[in-house]
């Protein structure tokens, strides 16, 4: 298991596949070791992939102490650093994608094009689902909960239509299977707090690199509109809508080669 040392924390990593660099950035709670993750999916054979667990989650530590997306973007600088890689493609989802736009406007020779994927710049462009209002929620509370949230389509009548896929949502929803680890529920927490304070409205102007801000047309959690905002915000970025909620790089199937096209075009 591959573990590296990059700005002072101890970070758990992968790295896989062959082609250009490309660091992905995980979404909230993300943990490597929950599959089918970012390996199973055609990015890896496009590209020499470098995924790891944030600071506070999966395998990489987790001090209790204030986080900032500022310490986020500089975990993935740092990391990018302990690989050789001055430069690299980047993809960022969700909460990740709120870590990439902080790493593309402090280290903006470290990314050389970028996607932004389900995510929101904060501030007066929109925040995405605060998160941090409902971490009381647990187990099939919060799995009932985020579903219409999640992606729009799945309503109540949809619910009531589908009882089996529903009740599947629901378990996928609830499972938390690493919650009994040591400093689990602290990093998880701090994570929302740093989440709960991203605001990169005021300087996404200064993101120089070519930029796609993809996007889910039914999307409840970054908002479409705010979508819309964001790739205004940005210069000459473009915007390219899929069908799904908050997981259309799943529920679409054209998501992911799209993002790798617009990655590797000249």
């Amino acid at each position: 298991m591959p573990f590296t040392t990059a700005n002072g924390l101890k970070l758990y990593y992968e790295r896989a596949g062959d082609g250009p660099p490309l660091l992905f950035i995980s979404g909230t709670g993300g943990d490597l070791r929950n599959k089918p993750n970012v390996f199973d999916g055609p990015l890896a054979k496009r590209f020499d992939l470098l995924a790891y667990d944030q600071r506070g989650l999966g395998q990489s530590q987790k001090p209790d102490l204030p986080y900032s997306m500022a310490d986020y973007a500089d975990d993935a600088a740092a990391l990018m650093a302990t690989q050789g890689w001055d430069e690299a493609a980047v993809i960022g989802v969700s909460f990740g994608g709120m870590v990439a736009q902080e790493l593309a406007i402090r280290h903006p020779e470290r990314v050389k094009r970028l996607v932004l994927a389900c995510t929101s710049p904060g501030g007066a462009g929109g925040a995405s689902f605060p998160f941090h209002e409902i971490e009381h929620l647990k187990g099939e509370a919060r799995g009932r909960h985020m579903i219409p949230i999640s992606d729009t389509r799945r309503d109540e009548a949809w619910a009531a239509a589908n009882p089996d896929q529903y009740a599947l949502f629901v378990a996928m929803g609830a499972a938390d299977p690493y919650a009994d680890e040591p400093g689990h529920a602290t990093g998880a927490h701090r994570q929302l707090e740093a989440r709960a304070a991203h605001d990169t409205w005021d300087r996404l102007p200064s993101i120089a690199c070519p930029t796609m801000v993809a996007a889910g047309r039914f999307d409840g959690i970054a908002l479409p509109a705010t979508q819309e905002k964001m790739a205004a915000r940005i210069p000459g970025a473009k915007l390219q809508w899929f069908e799904g909620g908050h997981l259309f790089i799943i529920q679409d199937r054209t998501a992911a080669p799209a993002m790798a096209d617009f990655l590797t075009e000249r």
